[in-house]
């Protein structure tokens, strides 16, 4: 079984520094309504920035090895956040939009079907807590 670490230092006010295990820093910070500066994502938008990663990393990776390239696409993930506390993400959308031209439909279908269903872990867990759907939009360029 893997481990991951993390190691998250408190910089001031709101501000923190987060190192993950390749050694990469990210910056996490409150808006000022909350005491902070802004000069930093917030927890819950890094969990939103997760999930399209990951789903991300899976498609790029699959349409290469099915030949199915496009010449750019696009991943917005929308998620409505609950009003009691703790509040958290209760619905989620992903939409996946997928530039060019000659798309290879079948191939594209099957690669954003392989992440959410077998590869994606963060779609898996969103789905653990929260109602998650997906949308597919083809742009002709």
């Amino acid at each position: 079984m893997e481990t991951h670490n993390i190691t998250t230092t408190w910089k001031g006010k709101m501000q923190f520094e987060s190192t993950n295990p390749s050694g990469d820093v990210i910056s996490i910070d409150a808006g000022p309504e909350n005491g902070g500066e802004g000069k930093g994502l917030r927890p819950k938008a890094m969990m939103l920035t997760a999930l399209a990663g990951c789903t991300a990393m899976d498609i790029a990776s699959l349409l290469k090895k099915m030949r199915a390239e496009v010449d750019d696409f696009k991943i917005e993930v929308e998620a409505n956040l609950t009003d009691e506390h703790p509040k958290i993400y209760d619905k989620v959308k992903v939409t996946y939009r997928f530039y060019g031209s000659d798309f290879k439909k079948d191939k594209i279908e099957k690669s954003v079907n392989l992440s959410e269903e077998r590869y994606c872990g963060v779609m898996e867990m969103f789905r653990k807590f929260s109602d998650v759907t997906t949308e597919i939009i083809y742009i002709e360029q």
